[in-house]
């Protein structure tokens, strides 16, 4: 069998140590360079030739990490790599996944171009924006799911009358995959949107009344929706909400919002970096799920075990 090899790229570096503490072996030593105009070079520290490569990086703003994973793929193709593995927790650019009006670009499809065509031969990431991203690739892509964190930690809360809510129509399959494991009711929120990141109107659509809501999304982003949900719900007579988010991409005004909404917490993974944890952000690691993603690739085994 080949020699399994670990990098990361610079912009998840502590889940990458993370994911290498949990597989049981350390990282490897790769160099970062940046020339005075921006520009980008990457050089392994050693051999790599005939191993099975993983490269961990989430594509996270600035896109310069995008770049810099792409790099490190090359490199490791031009390196006599036997596979290149990227593990890419948070697949960004994922919300572009179709052609919604004209003249618009599908950045979901070709991310997945440039990292096969770089030289990747396996892809690991969490929670597609939407499942059918997978098709967009013409190489082997294992789909992890959260729920194996995310649900002993609801069972932990002990909630007496809970319910889950979907943020807007399109996010309804996920939560009613945990309603269903939970075997309890589900409700929607139905938000219009005028631009991207602003919501103009929302209503809910079932009732939660004396109920404790946890609000399911894959991802977070200026926390608009999240909290304008949130808001709405306790209106309604809820007696409690939360929400738990995959990806805590958090940028603008997220964290200020979420600090002054009706949350009881926000419960998100460490696919990307949190700025600033507070009492209303709770943050869960992946580590121990990609550390046994790797293992179950490594062994020929199927990764069957790893969902709920």
């Amino acid at each position: 069998m080949a020699s399994v090899k670990l990098f990361s790229a610079t912009g998840t570096e502590y889940l990458a140590e993370k994911i290498a503490h949990a597989y049981g072996k350390p990282l490897g030593k790769v160099t970062k360079q940046t020339f005075s105009d921006g520009e980008i070079s990457v050089h392994f520290n050693e051999s790599v030739r005939g191993c099975d490569v993983f490269l961990i990086q989430s594509t996270c703003p600035p896109a310069e990490n995008l770049m810099e994973l792409l790099l490190m793929i090359d490199a490791a193709k031009r390196a006599s790599a036997s596979t290149i593995t990227v593990i890419m927790p948070y697949y960004g650019y994922a919300r572009q996944d179709r052609k919604d009006k004209p003249r618009v670009a599908i950045g979901a499809k070709l991310v997945a171009d440039m990292l096969r065509t770089a030289g990747a031969t396996r892809v690991v990431t969490c929670e597609l924006h939407a499942d059918q991203i997978q098709g967009f690739f013409d190489i082997p892509v294992v789909h992890l799911q959260c729920s194996p964190i995310f649900v002993p930690y609801i069972e932990s809360l002990n909630l007496d009358n809970l319910i889950f809510a979907a943020p807007d129509v399109g996010g309804s399959k996920r939560a009613r995959a945990y309603a269903k494991y939970f075997k309890s009711d589900i409700v929607i929120c139905d938000k219009y949107r005028e631009r991207a990141n602003e919501v103009a109107s929302m209503q809910v659509i079932g009732d939660v009344e004396g109920k404790d809501v946890i609000l399911v999304d894959d991802l977070i982003d200026t926390a608009g929706t999240m909290c304008s949900a949130a808001d709405i719900i306790m209106k309604k007579g809820a007696k409690s909400v939360r929400a738990i988010c995959v990806h805590p991409v958090l940028s603008g005004p997220a964290y200020e919002r979420i600090e002054n909404s009706v949350l009881t917490e926000m419960v998100v993974a460490d696919t990307l970096p949190v700025k600033d944890v507070t009492d209303k952000i709770n943050v869960l690691t992946v580590a121990e799920l990609f550390a046994k993603a790797i293992r179950k690739i490594q062994d020929h085994e199927s990764i069957s075990s790893l969902f709920i």
